[in-house]
């Protein structure tokens, strides 16, 4: 399997969440934000704080998809991780 596909099956299909279909191509950064939240938290598979899986997929999504995204999205998904950090108080 390429590395492409197998970064697409991880986040399509994580073992540690379960993540809405196409969180990734909200436009919105709050929006990301609190379905990734919602998704950590809702998880009994995850092995680490729900911050720390939430924060992991969205990093890992932008490290691995992130060469292949438009500047703008890349943008909101930058501060997505903003929205995240404020959500778990960690401004």
């Amino acid at each position: 399997m390429s590395a492409k596909k197998w970064s697409k099956q991880v986040t399509e299909h994580s073992n540690a969440m379960d993540l809405k279909a196409h969180v990734f191509e909200s436009h919105d950064p709050k929006t990301i934000a609190k379905s990734l939240k919602k998704s950590a938290e809702e998880s009994h598979r995850r092995k680490s704080s729900p911050y720390r899986s939430a924060m992991s997929m969205l990093t890992f999504y932008i490290n691995r998809a992130g060469k292949n995204l438009p500047d703008k999205q890349k943008d909101v998904l930058e501060k997505a991780k903003d929205e995240l950090r404020e959500l778990y108080g960690k401004v």
